[in-house]
Parts: structure tokens; sequence; C-alpha cells
């Protein structure tokens, strides 16, 4: 079941992602934890998170983008222009930030330029930064007429009865994620980080059933494991921008540490990340997805999102706390700031680091510098 998981975290070539299309069945990539994945498996769809993991340069986006713009969506439009993206049947594009927002213009720009770069559907979803009131009726909104195109372009009828199904399952896959959560807070802890983090990432490329199959004997080996992987090491917790490979998390854990969590776009944020059974099931997907304090994106909420990062991290009992952002990420950049000293009001050692995204990230500098956080956390220095 782990190189499953590997293998989905790895590459874009995904055995389950390629079943899927042998049986004529349809896949949609999207960018952003924002958009909901219920109507699109209501729908008989695969909802598909757009990574850019394969991204070695940016010899492509650095024409559409520039230099000076964070390298995540950067290397998504590298992806898209080299043609690995070329098995979507669609895309769905969100505002998670102004420079997301752009790679719905650039893409679409590129795909007049390079023959076979831009999907045949392509979809903008756009999500307001605030909760409640008039921006919770517009979510509502854009998610109906999310579901209208879906209809339209697929040919397909998404009826309430499948979208309370969808959510019902998907809600099921978050329990599982859930239950993989609480075992990382325990004080004799079974699993790494870089184990627990490739499932989670799994979890946004595989098709929802085999993704819970694995899931869920996942979670029972490690229930039935004797080892504490955590003993002697130092456990820390990573929070910042977006961060859909594993890679960093290995980093850190070679260094005597042990990522015990995360406040990322991926997984599970609090106790309640379920969406409501009853009631409207599109008023209760826009209630789900509209979180207000799970990222920076949304106006007016950091004490909450501030308040809710220090129980997690408390619960999982962390010996230091890492704030990660990519390079040019003003939310995540500006934030972390914020966050760092409300850390330091707690007595929590927090370590900033700025890094470029993925594949492209420095090791070595980061290396180093983990290297030394874990020294002043074992000798007791908390200076930064």
């Amino acid at each position: 079941m782990k190189n499953v998981f590997q293998e989905a975290a790895t590459t874009l070539d995904i055995p389950s992602v390629q079943e899927w299309k042998k049986k004529d069945r349809k896949v949609v990539g999207y960018t952003c934890s924002f958009m909901p994945v219920e109507p699109f498996y209501a729908a008989g769809i695969l909802p598909l998170r757009l990574r850019g993991i394969n991204a070695t340069s940016m010899e492509i986006a650095d024409s559409y983008y520039g230099p000076f713009v964070c390298s995540f969506p950067k290397a998504l439009l590298q992806v898209a222009g080299t043609g690995k993206y070329g098995f979507l049947d669609g895309v769905v594009l969100s505002n998670g930030c102004d420079t997301l927002r752009r790679l719905d213009d650039c893409w679409r720009k590129m795909g007049q330029d390079i023959k076979g770069s831009l999907p045949p559907w392509f979809h903008y979803l756009d999500v307001p930064h605030k909760p409640d009131g008039h921006a919770f009726d517009w979510y509502v909104n854009q998610i109906k007429k999310m579901m209208a195109a879906i209809e339209k372009q697929f040919d397909v009828t998404i009826t309430q009865e499948k979208l309370y199904h969808a959510i019902k399952e998907q809600n099921r896959v978050r329990s599982l994620l859930w239950e993989l959560e609480k075992l990382r807070r325990k004080d004799e802890l079974k699993v790494t980080g870089s184990e627990a983090y490739t499932a989670i990432i799994a979890g946004t490329v595989m098709p929802r059933d085999i993704y819970a199959g694995h899931l869920s004997d996942l979670i029972e080996d490690i229930q039935n494991r004797t080892v504490d992987v955590a003993a002697n090491r130092k456990r820390l917790f990573l929070s910042g921008s977006v961060c859909d490979d594993f890679d960093l998390i290995h980093l850190i854990e070679q260094s005597n540490a042990i990522v015990a969590g995360e406040n990322l776009c991926f997984g599970v944020r609090n106790d309640e990340d379920i969406v409501s059974e009853t009631g409207d099931p599109v008023a209760a997907l826009a209630a789900k997805y509209l979180s207000g304090s799970v990222c920076p994106r949304m106006m007016g909420w950091y004490q909450a999102r501030s308040a809710r990062l220090m129980n997690r991290i408390k619960n999982i009992n962390v010996d230091g706390v890492i704030l990660q952002n990519i390079r040019f990420c003003d939310l995540h950049g500006s934030e972390n700031g914020l966050f760092e000293r409300d850390l330091e009001k707690n007595r929590l050692p927090s370590l900033r680091i700025e890094r470029e995204y993925g594949p492209l990230t420095e090791s070595g500098r980061l290396r180093m510098r983990v290297d030394a956080f874990i020294e002043q956390l074992s000798s007791g220095n908390q200076t930064r």
C-alpha cells in the first residue's frame, strides 16, 4: 500500500488514473482546495489536483509569467506546456491567489501558441475572500454554475441523490484522514511524516474508492506497529505555502526529526472538516469549502487561523515549528511573520524558511538551516 501512495505522490503517470481513463471515464484537473470535488464524483468524473512536480525548468512558464512570481503556478504552466497534462478532459481554475488567477489567462494564451497544451474544457471558479453574508450566497451560485457547466460539457446529469452520495463517500475519506491525524498526535508515534504525507497527497489524485481502501489498510497497519519512530527525535510541525511533494518533509526528517503534523492545503485542518449530509447539498458544500479560517487568502480571519494553529500544535505536542513559504508568495510570507510572533508569545520555537516550489527547491541550503534549528532545539537554545 505504501508503494501505491508513493507512486501516486511522485509521478503524473498514476496507474489508477490510467485505468480510469481506459474505461473511457473523464478526468478534470483543479488547482485549489477551495474547489469542491463532490460535484465531479456525482457526475462520474475524476477530480485530479494539478501538481508541477515534473517541472525541472521554467523555460516555457517564464515567457508568460515573468521571473518574479511564485513558482507553483509557473510549474503547473510549465508541465502543461510540455504536454504532460494532455490526458485531462478539462481544468477548473480558481483565484486561490492572484498568481493562480492569472494562470487562467496564461494557460489560455499558451494554448494558442503551443498546440495540444490546452484541455478541451476550461472553467473558472470565482471564490470570494470572505465566508459569510453575500460572499456565501455568491459562492453557492458559483458552485451551481460549475455544476451546470459540467452537465453541459460532459452530457451528464448531477442529481441531488448523486450529490448526496458523493458527499457521503467523500466524508468517509475525510474520516479516514482524521484517523491518520489522530495517530500522529500520539506520544508514541508509529508513522513518519514522509509516509503520512505521501498518503495524504495521493488522496488528491487517486480515484476515491481505490484510495479509501488503501488508506484504511495503512491506518490498520500503523495501529499494529510497535516501533516508536519519534524516539530520540524532535517532533516538528510544518506550516505555510502549498507543498504537494513529500521531498521537503523527507529533507526535514533526515535531520533527526519527525514531522508530526502540518497545516497545509492537504489533508484535514480541523476536527469538523466534513460536509453536512442534511439540508441543501450545495449550501453544505459551500459551508465546508468556504471555511473562513483555513487560508490567508480569506480576509479578516487571522485570529481564528492563529488560534486553530496553536491548538493543533499543542495537541500534537511538538518541539518546534517550521514556517515555510514559496518565494514571492505574499499571502503566506506575510502571515508567517505574524505566526512567528504568536509562536514566540507562546514560547514555541520556530524557524522561517523561504524556498522555491517542489523540484526547484535548493535542498542543500534548506538542509543546513533545518540542521541548525534541530541543534538549537537539542541544546535548549531557541534563539532564531
